[in-house]
């Protein structure tokens, strides 16, 4: 999608990518899960994540086999922009569980009663089982020089995010860029508006998810940067290997909470295979995977195993410095919103 187009999109419709596993264990057997049966799980999730989850799956599968070697268990995957996933669900989507990367999203679900309003207290960590961060990637050998956040404002600098309007990862990117500017700018509005309106300025394109993004930048060969999540970055380096990551001085935590849609599991009768399969995101196995994709795990033990894979780096999360995800939301995503704002100024001549 051209930088021309981005306000009141519709956004195409999200990769399913559909995982099939078998044999996995409940903290108790659910009504569904009886011997010689198909116990069946959806689990929609964020655009970025499938190659995680394709792993997990076949993880959790060999846990749950364990105890319940009669029950077949089958794992679905549906992966897209994390809001429009969470649009979905509400709309009707019989997801059994939630893995998003944005609070809000799981907000959403939980103000329409699908996800208990307490599901930040029902797995550890406040829901989140890992974290990632916001990076750039270049081109090898880094030919624009790009350092940091103000790098991006140079003029000729063609940038590729996903879109802020529909899609976590470009609602952390331009969350990121904000905070960075209300950090060195000593929380004065007005230079923060201007540094984010000349960084808008630059984006060649807004693509509809982060993966549609990353094909955009590193098999399309578009733009000069591709600011994105770490583990993403991460993940294209390894599969392309002719590009650099950058980490910027000063950037955001991206949250990726998880809850079990009980208004959908409850009805099928996998209320505790799903709690299961989510809980399951604490063990060390699954800890160890996280990093393996480059995500940062919540076990502080298992994070510091990896130190020389995830660099130390100055962080916040956008709740402690942007309210909370309905403030955030109101304040820079709504229609007419500070991103709108910013966006139609850095169209003008």
């Amino acid at each position: 999608m051209t930088k021309t187009a981005f306000f009141g999109m519709t956004v195409a419709t999200g990769v399913l990518a559909l995982t099939a596993c078998s044999n996995d264990k409940p903290a108790e057997q659910s009504p569904q899960a009886s011997q010689g049966s198909t116990t069946e799980l959806l689990n929609v999730s964020y655009d970025v994540s499938r190659d995680f989850y394709k792993e997990y799956n076949e993880l959790f599968t060999k846990h749950y086999a364990t105890a319940e070697p009669a029950v077949k268990l089958s794992i679905k995957q549906s992966h897209g922009g994390s809001s429009k996933q969470a649009l979905s669900i509400k709309n009707g989507l019989q997801a059994d569980i939630a893995t998003m990367n944005q609070g809000s999203d799981i907000e959403l679900l939980a103000d329409a009663k699908l996800v208990d309003a307490n599901w930040r207290s029902a797995f550890a960590n406040n829901a989140i089982p890992f974290t990632s961060t916001i990076v750039f990637l270049v081109r090898q050998g880094n030919p624009k020089g790009i350092k940091d956040w103000q790098d991006l404002t140079k003029s000729g600098t063609q940038i590729v995010i996903a879109n802020p309007k529909t899609t976590g990862n470009g609602r952390y990117t331009f969350l990121a860029a904000y905070g960075y500017g209300l950090h060195t700018f000593s929380q004065d509005e007005q230079k923060t508006k201007e540094f984010a309106k000349a960084l808008i300025g630059n984006v060649k394109v807004f693509e509809n998810g982060g993966r549609a993004a990353t094909t955009t930048f590193a098999q399309r060969n578009i733009g000069d940067v591709l600011i994105t999540f770490e583990n993403e970055a991460n993940v294209i380096k390894g599969k392309f290997g002719n590009i650099d990551i950058v980490y910027p001085s000063y950037t955001i935590n991206a949250e990726n909470p998880v809850a079990v849609v009980k208004s959908v599991t409850d009805n099928k009768g996998t209320t505790k295979v799903a709690t299961d399969y989510l809980a399951h995101l604490y063990s060390d196995e699954a800890q160890e995977l996280a990093a393996k994709f480059y995500l940062r795990p919540s076990n502080p033990e298992i994070l510091a195993k990896y130190s020389k894979q995830f660099p130390a780096m100055q962080t916040f999360f956008p709740t402690e410095v942007f309210g909370d995800w309905a403030s955030i939301m109101k304040t820079y995503f709504s229609d007419g919103g500070v991103y709108d704002s910013l966006a139609t100024q850095a169209q003008q001549p």
